[in-house]
């Protein structure tokens, strides 16, 4: 009798372990299937051609930024009264005093320019990031505060395209997409952010002429404006099809699928 009560203990610790053991593969296999899912070939050819697209607006901000073509200042052509007239262009970080002779402009431009002619050239750097103090040009004075917010917006929209490329960098390397999403959103907020400062400078630049009116001058805004609002365009463009990437399914195949079952 005992001896068949010990045989029975030891046919149920069998079983016991034998459904823990059935237990912990199905755990295994469960931690298996709650792994992110991996991107396949065509969605890794796509997100390497926005990042492509990216790469061209983040080049295109790096030398906007970089530039100091932000905007033009010229002056009469004739203000002189002499062969020579002077414009100024500045950007960011630093601005130019050019003298050009009026022989070589345009004999249809009222004002001296464009930058691109020969001539003389003076440029000194801001000392409104160093010392605080405010430039002068053509006895017109900068905003500093405007300047330098300015200055900060693009710094930051600079720091959100670093973070969004290594998102995408670490994203392809590992061949998940989960870090989509957060790239696109760094990449929407910085091309925001190339836009709202342009509209700031544009106001420091409105605030320079304002300063005083003893001497006329004629503004445009030049190329490297030209460059940064690209680039800001492009960075929108990217983020929203690192979004439409970002989901597990296909929203245009969806979309028209459930249009095609709703038709009878």
């Amino acid at each position: 009798m005992w001896s068949n009560f010990f045989m029975q203990q030891e046919d149920e610790g069998r079983m016991g372990v034998a459904s823990a053991g059935g237990a912990g593969g199905m755990g295994g296999r469960g931690g298996k299937r709650a792994r992110p899912p991996r991107m396949n070939e065509s969605q890794e050819g796509k997100i390497k051609l926005a990042f492509f697209v990216v790469v061209v607006g983040v080049v295109l901000s790096v030398l906007g930024l970089g530039t100091e073509f932000w905007v033009e200042l010229s002056q009469p052509k004739h203000f002189q009264n002499n062969q020579t007239c002077k414009m100024a262009h500045y950007g960011l970080w630093k601005s130019c005093v050019r003298t050009l002779w009026v022989m070589d402009i345009d004999p249809e431009r009222q004002s001296c320019g464009p930058a691109e002619l020969p001539g003389e050239s003076n440029c000194t750097y801001f000392k409104f990031y160093t010392t605080g103090e405010n430039a002068v040009i053509f006895n017109k004075t900068t905003d500093k505060n405007l300047s330098l917010g300015t200055a900060m917006l693009s710094v930051i929209s600079l720091f959100l395209m670093g973070m969004g490329s290594v998102c995408i960098v670490m994203s392809l390397s590992k061949g998940v997409p989960f870090l989509l999403k957060p790239a696109a959103v760094c990449f929407l907020i910085s091309g925001l952010l190339i836009f709202l400062s342009i509209a700031v400078f544009h106001q420091s630049v409105l605030s320079l002429l304002a300063s005083d009116h003893s001497i006329p001058l004629h503004h445009e805004l030049s190329w490297s404006v030209a460059c940064v609002g690209s680039a800001g365009a492009i960075l929108i463009v990217g983020a929203i099809f690192f979004l439409l990437l970002s989901f597990p399914f296909n929203l245009l195949e969806k979309c028209t699928g459930q249009k095609r079952n709703s038709n009878p």
